[in-house]
């Protein structure tokens, strides 16, 4: 039965200070882990306000018996940028670490064995396509077809839980990269998300979310008070989260979005492209809330390592107007225009995954009409969230 919690925390927020879910399990007693034993996925976000890691927190609960960790993309510690990581062992804890990114992407019966509980504790970035939501989806089914409970420690949407944009899924296109039928930004924290899956993919689970205290749908991660901790080894700043859902979608083409430099999801370039023409163009395209600047850049790694690049450094310059998803199809729809034969556009369809925008897309038609070809689908995801949502 899908529900959160409701214990009220011994202390209470206060402005600019969330508790997360872990924060508030930890001051009601456990509640919905007491008595369990217990699998923890989880990698380095996980953690107290005070830093304190998740593992640690549960490893040490007097009523809790955690007996493994399982870990997503990037590794437990997050530091992982390779597409196959092995089980190891959490040095803090002793605990032996299943690896959801190695062999298998879902919990193996053995890999379950003994336990009556699985939690989730990870700090998600609000796009489709950041493949922890993936893990969670695949674990919350793992967990429905062994008869585990399941119990999300919730943690902020960092780029709000107010706007979405972008089209949704299209059927029959499910993958790693796109697990649910979602909008590329979906404005959900992950606790709504799985509330979702389990009502939506009829997983019939014993679903606890462990709700926030003090988060707002409005607030971005910079309003909560809360430690900033890259989520990912090329996810550094809550700018490069912001941009994330529009320019993250055009980085399985050939270009590269800033991979390699200081600053990923902040510069795009390529040895072929023209970063003056592009910063022109979208200087006078009309989007909002950013400002863009013609570069070269030679990436030191990932796409493009040790060429010389010509690029456009993205810079917000105001977050209340900025649509990354907008901004994604502008520079997608410029690219087409200026560089249709070296730019391979159909590529990045392996993260968009709507076929009428691709269409669109290589048609290099005006954003405003893009946009318009999902509008009744996303209408009508706004009013599927409407009974998951759990914070106003």
């Amino acid at each position: 039965m899908a529900g959160c919690e409701t214990e009220k925390p011994t202390a209470q927020p206060q402005p600019n200070h969330v508790l997360t879910g872990i924060d508030v399990l930890e001051a009601t007693g456990y509640g919905p882990l007491a008595g369990r034993r217990v699998g923890l996925v989880t990698n380095h976000t996980g953690i107290t306000r005070d830093g304190a890691g998740t593992a640690r927190v549960l490893h040490e609960a007097p009523d809790v018996e955690l007996l493994a960790l399982f870990s997503p993309e990037h590794g437990l510690k997050g530091a992982l940028d390779i597409g196959h990581i092995a089980d190891g062992q959490d040095a803090e804890t002793g605990l032996k670490v299943f690896s959801l990114y190695g062999d298998t992407r879902k919990p193996t019966p053995e890999m379950l064995k003994g336990l009556d509980a699985l939690a989730f504790d990870i700090q998600d970035i609000g796009a489709r396509f950041y493949t922890y939501i993936s893990t969670m989806g695949l674990a919350m089914q793992a967990a429905a077809e062994h008869g585990l409970r399941f119990v999300v420690l919730d943690r902020p949407n960092p780029i709000n839980g107010v706007d979405v944009a972008g089209p949704v899924l299209d059927p029959g296109r499910e993958c790693f990269v796109a697990f649910h039928s979602l909008p590329l930004r979906h404005g959900m924290t992950v606790g709504e998300l799985a509330r979702m899956l389990d009502s939506e993919l009829k997983l019939g689970l014993d679903l606890h979310v462990v709700a926030m205290r003090g988060w707002r749908r409005a607030m971005h991660f910079d309003d909560t008070g809360l430690p900033w901790v890259n989520p990912s080894p090329n996810m550094r700043s809550l700018a490069e989260a912001l941009l994330y859902p529009g320019i993250g979608l055009l980085e399985t083409t050939n270009l590269s979005v800033g991979r390699g430099t200081d600053t990923p999801f902040e510069v795009i370039g390529a040895p072929w492209l023209d970063g003056t023409r592009l910063a022109e163009a979208l200087s006078t395209a009309g989007l909002g809330g950013v400002s863009f600047e013609a570069i070269a850049f030679t990436p030191t790694s990932s796409k493009f390592a040790g060429e010389r690049c010509g690029g456009v450094r993205i810079a917000i310059t105001d977050r209340a107007t900025l649509r990354p998803v907008r901004l994604g199809l502008e520079v997608a729809r410029q690219l087409r225009l200026l560089h249709a034969d070296a730019w391979e556009a159909a590529a990045c369809d392996h993260l968009l995954r709507s076929k009428a925008t691709l269409d669109a897309l290589l048609a290099a038609r005006p954003v405003a009409e893009i946009e318009a070809l999902w509008q009744p689908e996303l209408d009508r995801f706004r009013q599927r969230r409407v009974e998951f949502v759990m914070y106003k």
